[in-house]
């Protein structure tokens, strides 16, 4: 079956908080990391179903729903785990905060790589700990790893927990298997717990390659919890459906503890519904958007060099998130956030929202109609 990406759905005045936050509806909001698509058809169909039922009441986690998620990762990424090594949850922030409070006490240290997805700052300040960055190098239009800085910062004794972006928001890496070794060693030696979120793990790019962290070797399995949502690849954040993937049993029990701690061990019937749809019968339908989302990227990169030679791209590996420097205009992130949306009706992420690295950056969500990501572009460059 086609699917259409091209179609235009109007998302106004749906609560969309990506379309609906606008100041006016005549600001084209290209910020919050979710998609204009519509989902698969199979999961539309799944979740129509349950609501012609019509009754909604607590629901519990069919063995269905474990076999689909163990089922696709052993088929699709070559990992095989068992399910009574998952924690489901409402979501990959609440999960990833669930796991700090775990395996932290107040006072301890989190290791990020800047510039890092927001909610990680959230999450680390909101357990009472203290973060230490080991920023990102960027360079020819990528990031990579500053081992030495990485290893000098996971040595010190206060440090507890590493949380590895993989693949990274907003830089666009898809992570390499020896990338993924060199980290996980560093952290392994200084007895540091690597928590990945891998929420991004469908949307990789031709050339590139998503490995699960946990699936490279029992050692790493044994020293990593993995976070893990259907919710970015099948566009259903609103339904709130989230896993922990943790081979150790104590840890296991001190995150499970955590999670009703936090009030987020129950989940919705229509997240457990959607994961089974997707899992089961949604693969054509994410090939064919990964399609849709790559020649985005590529129109977006000869667009850019055609029109914004100033204002390169960084190489997108994966993810629908796009990383400009904007560094030649001479205005902070925030302040060129401001200005697009009062002078050009465009609305991106400022990049100090990932850190004082990301100054001068700016964050595009291309998961669009191409005319719509077209339109973007022309804003920009009108307001230039």
């Amino acid at each position: 079956m086609k699917y259409d990406f091209d179609q235009q759905i109007s998302r106004r005045n749906t609560d969309s908080y990506k379309w609906d936050s606008a100041p006016s509806e005549d600001v084209l909001p290209m910020w919050v990391a979710d998609m204009d698509f519509r989902t698969a058809p199979a999961i539309v169909d799944a979740l129509r179903r349950r609501v012609e039922h019509g009754i909604f009441g607590y629901t519990r986690v069919p063995d269905g729903y474990y076999k689909a998620v163990t089922d696709w990762f052993s088929r699709r990424h070559a990992w095989t785990f068992d399910r009574e090594w998952m924690i489901y949850t409402s979501g990959v922030v609440p999960a990833v905060s669930a796991v700090i409070k775990a395996l932290t006490v107040p006072g301890d240290k989190v290791l990020v790589q800047t510039p890092v997805y927001n909610c990680f700052f959230s999450s680390i300040r909101n357990n009472g700990c203290e973060m230490l960055s080991s920023p990102l190098v960027f360079a020819d239009h990528t990031y990579s790893i500053n081992y030495d800085d990485l290893e000098r910062k996971a040595a010190d004794p206060k440090v507890k927990v590493m949380l590895l972006c993989n693949p990274h928001n907003p830089a666009g890496r898809v992570w390499r298997r020896e990338e993924l070794i060199r980290i996980g060693e560093i952290c392994i030696r200084h007895g540091v717990v690597i928590v990945s979120d891998e929420i991004h793990c469908e949307l990789v790019f031709p050339g590139h390659h998503y490995t699960p962290f946990a699936s490279i070797s029992e050692d790493f399995l044994r020293h990593s919890v993995i976070c893990l949502s259907p919710s970015k690849a099948f566009n259903i954040a609103g339904l709130q459906i989230a896993n922990i993937v943790c081979a150790d049993a104590g840890w296991r029990a001190k995150i499970d503890r955590a999670i009703n701690d936090n009030e987020v061990c129950d989940v919705n019937p229509f997240g457990v519904i959607a994961t089974q749809a997707a899992y089961n019968e949604g693969e054509e339908w994410l090939e064919q958007l990964l399609g849709y989302l790559y020649d985005n990227y590529l129109y977006m990169s000869d667009f850019c060099r055609e029109h914004l030679p100033d204002f390169p791209i960084t190489k997108l590996e994966g993810t629908y998130l796009v990383w400009m420097d904007c560094r030649k205009l001479g205005l902070s992130s925030e302040e060129l956030e401001r200005r697009l949306v009062d002078e050009a009706g465009l609305w991106l992420n400022a990049g100090t929202m990932y850190g004082k690295e990301g100054e001068g950056f700016m964050r595009w969500n291309i998961a669009c109609p191409r005319a719509t990501l077209a339109e973007g572009l022309k804003r920009f460059v009108d307001f230039l």
